[in-house]
């Protein structure tokens, strides 16, 4: 069983939004700036952003850092969204992200978790750093 301790690859952080501006929701142009920006306040260096709709309403993206990754996948008949954010930076704080999507969305119910992502002393892994 891994012990969880300062010594970890990485911070993967799960967020669900509800009850949301339906509005914003359904606009791919807003969606992809908010969640542009929550890359930002996160301290990140956004290398490329891609956003579709899928299923007529549905909208899915994905910012691409130099630190991070962050996907969002919108079902705006619902008003909900799901959100990762994985860093393996630790300067990078992805709870402003959480932060600035959880406001701009208006979202009235959240939900965040955090896993720490491959320990390193528990699991000998820290080669994989190499590899990030």
């Amino acid at each position: 069983m891994l012990k969880i301790n300062n010594d970890f690859i990485g911070r993967h952080v799960i967020l669900e939004i509800n009850e949301c501006n339906n509005k914003k929701m359904k606009d791919r142009e807003t969606i992809e700036q908010i969640i542009t920006e929550a890359a930002l306040t996160a301290g990140t260096e956004i290398k490329e952003v891609i956003f579709k709709k899928v299923n007529n309403q549905s909208i899915i993206g994905v910012v691409m850092t130099a630190e991070t990754n962050l996907t969002i996948h919108i079902c705006p008949e619902i008003a909900y969204a799901a959100v990762n954010l994985f860093t393996y930076n630790k300067r990078v704080d992805p709870f402003a992200a959480v932060d600035l999507i959880t406001e701009k969305f208006e979202a009235e119910i959240t939900k965040v978790d955090e896993i720490k992502r491959a320990n390193i002393k528990e699991n000998k892994l820290g080669s994989l750093i190499h590899f990030c």
